[in-house]
């Protein structure tokens, strides 16, 4: 599978989950080279996501918001995800 369809198909899933106003995607997995992760072909990933679905929710609960939208691709297709997850309040306040 190319990286760009796992980009794809990783954005797809948190634009139908999570409804974002924003939402920036990084493929990291090259900084990885050699690691346990990469190694077994799954990637990393950097992702700033601003949505409503946030509001009211602590850091953890937003990140699990995250993962449940990403679904099984947290088992084949990405081995870490760094997670910046904010409210549009917050995102236009920073």
């Amino acid at each position: 599978m190319s990286e760009a369809t796992r980009i794809e198909r990783i954005r797809q899933a948190l634009d139908a989950g999570l409804a974002p106003t924003v939402l920036e995607l990084e493929d990291e997995s090259h900084r990885h080279a050699g690691h346990a992760g990469a190694r077994d072909g799954r990637g990393h990933f950097k992702v700033r996501v601003v949505s409503e679905a946030f509001a009211g929710k602590l850091p953890l609960a937003r990140h699990r918001l995250v993962y449940a939208a990403l679904g099984p691709m947290m088992q084949t297709d990405i081995h870490a995800m760094s997670i910046v997850a904010q409210t549009p309040g917050e995102a236009a306040s920073a």
